[in-house]
């Protein structure tokens, strides 16, 4: 049985969460920042009358910022997933959703850095459509 994922883009990268931690994606909009808030919150939007708190991952996973990207969005996610509190996070743009087989997934070691494994699960291996040897790598 496979899991569906959210695939989106940062950067040149490629990055998935689970779709059941995915509430909407939204268009970017305006956001309000908040004085003397860690670099990583952007500040907050309102979301049809909930205020919604924005993180910038880009910042918090120190990706540098790009301004030539157009297409920016916001996945909200689900309240169970964040401890109750209405987040979004900005991404450069929303790519699918796509169901994903557990042999596709490379679980990360423990080798790593206890700062990455709790933050990431592992990596999607997917074939490129374009080229038979190559293998596209999601985070």
């Amino acid at each position: 049985m496979g899991t569906d994922v959210v695939e989106f883009q940062i950067g040149g990268g490629y990055y998935a969460i689970d779709v059941r931690i995915a509430r909407e994606i939204v268009e970017m909009m305006k956001i309000t920042p908040i004085p003397r808030a860690p670099s990583y919150i952007s500040g907050v939007i309102n979301l049809r009358g909930e205020v919604t708190n924005i993180i910038n991952i880009r910042e918090f996973i120190g990706i540098p910022e790009d301004d030539g990207t157009s297409a920016r969005k916001i996945i909200v996610l689900m309240p169970e997933a964040t401890g109750g509190s209405s987040v979004g996070i900005i991404v450069d743009d929303v790519r699918s959703v796509m169901q994903i087989s557990a042999d596709c997934v490379e679980v990360l070691g423990e080798g790593l850095s206890s700062d990455i494994t709790c933050y990431v699960k592992g990596i999607i291996k997917l074939p490129e459509t374009n080229e038979e040897e190559s293998t596209r790598l999601i985070i």
